[in-house]
């Protein structure tokens, strides 16, 4: 039998805790799927004295993460610190510098760094594994980076946020507003006490911009995505989307255009009868078009220690199983140094048009005005529905549109012009609709 994998685990919270664990509890297990032991020999945290609920007594501890990155004590440097930069950028980078394999769970990282280390690790000829950073337990990236060889990806788009998703799918079913869902969420440990991360869409956007450097070949481009979250979304809405036989969710999407790429994060109504709608809670899904396969979804557990590190502990059991002189696949499907420029696509049309909530003045001529601007920049209804705003509210009315096929920039300048008329008692909501195939 070859020699053990020695591990070494950064960062020892739910995640770090769990992998732990899990490598301890299916130790036999492991061995002979992977014809090796693997064993954690280094870990390193904040409070060595915390109970972990793990036995680590074995494991030689280091209160320099970067220090343990180096030692020639371990083969694979597993992060789980978090974070961008700092101790999880310069104990990464240490590692592979070193020649040490690295498992990570870190997306912030990879949406900013990654190009940057996946060079170093192809030049040290080791592996810099990921798959806990996207779509938690779901093996997205190995289904990317591996199994889809020979097939052209056009689009890839999902469900990237569990926290989201949870608090939309409660907002349905129960009928409860975005403030009371999000309370929940964070009592019960789904969202984060500062959730700005996951509620304004920067988590699915690092987590999306990774899916489309390996759908694509381009490098990660974090900061050309266009972002909106999910804070303004209302009961109203959530009831039209209903009455219209669609289900907001908030998606990520990457797509292959005439002129470039195209990557997005923002709420999507999507027919109820479709697969994606069926996702439901703190859920993830993911599905990939391509010219040979054609649609593929994958759907699991999003996140969570058990999800996450069952990720972690497949990209060290993949580690585990490699040999000296194997050649490794791209981190990130094609050779680093080959990704090419990210090119932004231009702006086009959107064939499933867009749903406009509209609460304004109810007085005389509003409703001409409204559509005035939706004519003065080429856009059709294909519907539109006034509603009253409520009893208590007797002096305005809820306007919804339904348009057929535009762009953004023909709705949003509408929407503006309305505005400047001043006939608008509230923020206005702006969602895409994605039509049935």
């Amino acid at each position: 039998m070859a020699e053990a994998l020695r591990v070494g685990i950064a960062g020892l919270g739910t995640v770090g805790a769990s992998v732990a664990r899990v490598l301890n509890e299916k130790a036999a297990e492991l061995t002979r799927q992977c014809g090796r032991d693997i064993v954690v020999t280094a870990v390193s945290a904040r409070d060595p004295k915390r109970d972990r609920g793990v036995d680590l007594s074995a494991a030689k501890w280091f209160d320099d993460a970067v220090k343990m990155a180096e030692t020639a004590d371990i083969d694979v440097f597993v992060e789980l610190i978090g974070g961008d930069e700092g101790p999880a950028h310069a104990s990464v980078k240490a590692a592979l510098e070193a020649g040490r394999h690295v498992v990570t769970a870190n997306k912030a990282l990879l949406a900013k760094h990654g190009v940057a280390l996946a060079e170093i690790a192809e030049k040290k000829g080791v592996l810099l594994n990921y798959e806990a950073a996207v779509a938690g337990g779901i093996p997205v990236i190995k289904t990317m980076r591996e199994a889809l060889a020979g097939n052209q990806v056009t689009r890839v788009f999902g469900i990237l946020n569990g926290t989201c998703n949870y608090i939309l799918t409660r907002m349905e079913a129960e009928g409860i507003s975005f403030d009371a869902c999000l309370k929940d969420a964070q009592r019960l440990g789904y969202a984060e006490a500062d959730p700005t991360f996951d509620i304004e869409g920067h988590d699915t956007a690092h987590k999306l911009s990774i899916l489309t450097s390996l759908a694509f070949g381009t490098r990660i481009a974090a900061n050309d995505i266009y972002m909106e979250g999910i804070s303004n979304i209302t009961q109203a809405d959530i009831r039209a989307a209903a009455e219209l036989g669609y289900r907001i969710k908030l998606l990520g999407v990457a797509q292959r255009t005439e002129s470039g790429i195209e990557q997005r994060v923002h709420p999507t109504m999507v027919p109820t009868a479709s697969v994606i709608a069926q996702v439901h809670g703190v859920t993830n899904a993911v599905a990939i078009e391509t010219d040979i396969l054609g649609e593929l979804l994958l759907s699991g557990p999003g996140a969570g220690g058990n999800a996450t590190a069952s990720a972690v502990v497949g990209d060290i059991a993949d580690i585990a199983k490699s040999r000296p002189g194997f050649q490794h696949a791209p981190v990130f499907g094609w050779p680093a140094r080959e990704l090419k420029p990210y090119k932004k696509a231009q702006m086009r049309s959107h064939a499933g048009g867009y749903f406009i909530r509209l609460t304004v003045h109810d007085r005389i001529g509003v409703f001409a005005a409204i559509a005035k601007r939706m004519a003065d920049n080429d856009i059709s209804l294909e519907s539109i529905v006034q509603q009253a705003a409520g009893p208590e509210t007797q002096a305005q009315k809820t306007v919804i549109l339904v348009t057929h096929e535009t762009t953004e920039a023909a709705v949003r300048k509408a929407v503006e012009g309305v505005t400047k008329d001043g006939h608008l008692t509230d923020k206005p909501q702006v969602i895409r609709i994605e039509r049935a195939e």
